[in-house]
């Protein structure tokens, strides 16, 4: 088998939003179907204050990176 060529690695950022809006997903369908949230409002509160919290640290994110 042939070698690769030596080239710089590219690196692949970390998408922020996307991870802990994958997560909070998760983690709310797992709370559902094991009826630990019960109440529809808080469970659409959790949800809101959770795509915030990922929504500050990918904006937090993106500032530090300079981009």
């Amino acid at each position: 088998m042939p070698r690769e060529v030596d080239r710089p690695r590219r690196l692949h950022r970390t998408d922020w939003m996307a991870l802990f809006s994958g997560v909070l997903f998760i983690v709310l369908g797992i709370l559902i179907v094991t009826r630990a949230i019960t109440d529809w409002l808080v469970l659409i509160g959790v949800m809101v204050l959770g795509l915030a919290f990922a929504g500050l640290v990918a904006i937090v994110a993106r500032v530090v990176r300079g981009k």
